[in-house]
């Protein structure tokens, strides 16, 4: 498919908040064409609101992969399918590969993505949206007991929802963000398994609170794409949502760049190697808990 670029946007850039949590729209700028200062002040601007969404920019594939790449080194998907041979960066998402369950991307690897930049290619006349979650926010907003648990766990995230459970990461809890120096919550319903430290029984127990906690509303933003719209999330402190509410056709290709270690406390305690109680092996049985007592070498 051949896509014509639009001549560049020109006037002054303008940064206009969509949600209160985070995300902004952003006018002004041709991305295909950015200038090194008008480029930094996307960066500063994504720092900021951890979501941005430029409309009718249309860019050709050459000029989305040369715009997505000043963010750092393109990430080669294992899983997801490709444009084409001249363009392996740049992911195609259809309408029937569906992501509407809250996560952030491939945090089972050992370096998740600093940043996503996504094209709106073909979109359903009604629906589709995607929604975000502030992560700051949410650690924020726990309790100054919950803050020091969780600032002294890890957590296991695997690629069992890709059928790759083998593939795994350990990561902090709770990550500090190289740009800010911002504490966020770093876990996701889609690829985190257990946390090290605790009981299956306590891991599933407190995931599931703080998930829920999570996609609250008042965290969260929610876009209407349109067209050739390019969008862009820092996916260190985020969480997404495609909302499965539409028939029509939707397609979007997408750059993720390679990201760099999740840095956070140590863990204040050792790996949990006690009994499993009745209940963690009920909840090991049945798939719900992450770790049953013989998986404990992946901590």
């Amino acid at each position: 498919m051949t896509t014509t670029a639009r001549p560049p946007q020109t006037g002054t850039l303008t940064v206009d908040p969509v949600a209160g949590a985070l995300g902004a729209e952003i006018r002004g700028v041709h991305l295909g064409s950015l200038t090194d200062a008008e480029f930094a002040a996307v960066h500063t601007a994504l720092l900021e609101h951890l979501v941005l969404f430029f409309p009718d920019q249309h860019l050709t594939p050459d000029e989305h992969r040369s715009f997505a790449v000043r963010f750092g080194e393109p990430e080669i998907h294992p899983f997801i399918p490709k444009l084409d041979d001249d363009h392996p960066e740049i992911v195609v998402l259809e309408g029937t590969a569906r992501a509407d369950v809250w996560h952030t991307d491939v945090t089972f690897a050992q370096h998740p993505p600093i940043c996503s930049v996504l094209k709106a290619v073909t979109m359903p006349t009604r629906g589709g949206d995607t929604m975000w979650t502030n992560q700051y926010g949410v650690y924020d907003a726990l309790s100054t007991p919950m803050r020091d648990l969780l600032d002294g766990l890890t957590a296991v995230h695997w690629a069992k929802a890709f059928g790759h459970p083998e593939i795994r990461a350990t990561h902090p809890a709770v990550r500090v963000h190289p740009g800010t120096g911002r504490r966020s919550l770093y876990v996701n319903r889609t690829f985190t398994s257990h946390f090290v430290e605790l009981s299956p029984g306590e891991s599933r127990a407190l995931l599931e609170y703080l998930w829920t906690f999570s996609e609250q509303p008042q965290f969260t933003c929610r876009y209407r794409w349109s067209e050739g719209t390019i969008g862009i999330w820092d996916n260190r402190v985020t969480q997404h949502y495609a909302i499965n509410d539409y028939a029509d056709p939707r397609r979007i290709e997408r750059v993720t760049i390679i990201g760099d270690v999740p840095e956070g406390n140590p863990p204040r305690w050792g790996a949990y190697d006690g009994p499993l109680s009745a209940y963690d092996l009920v909840d090991s049985m049945v798939g719900r808990a992450g770790v049953a007592k013989d998986d404990r070498s992946t901590h």
